[in-house]
């Protein structure tokens, strides 16, 4: 079990307008059921840690690569991506694995 989180580096006082684009994601995600339930938090502000800097976390049972053939981006995507790249300096991904009772 794998814990994919991605991280997103919001412009200058954009954190909240980016951890909303980053939330409806999320849910466009879950709600094609192509991922378990997202997590978005976000650190600096009114708590510690990188300023303007957006979460979105979410478990996997496996790693598979997004461009493969038999995934569906959903419709939304794209507009949604426009919007979030108009406020966010860069993102990337980060990979974990999740301790398991197996």
């Amino acid at each position: 079990m794998f814990l994919v989180r991605r991280v997103f580096k919001a412009k200058p006082g954009q954190a909240r307008k980016a951890a909303a684009i980053v939330r409806r994601i999320g849910k466009v995600y879950e709600e094609a059921g192509q991922r378990s339930p997202t997590r978005v938090y976000l650190s600096g502000g009114m708590v510690p840690g990188p300023a303007d800097t957006v979460y979105l976390d979410w478990a996997e049972e496996s790693l598979r690569i997004p461009f493969r053939s038999d995934n569906k981006i959903p419709e939304e995507i794209p507009t949604l991506g426009g919007e979030l790249r108009e406020v966010v300096e860069h993102h990337y991904v980060e990979f974990y694995e999740l301790l398991t009772d197996e």
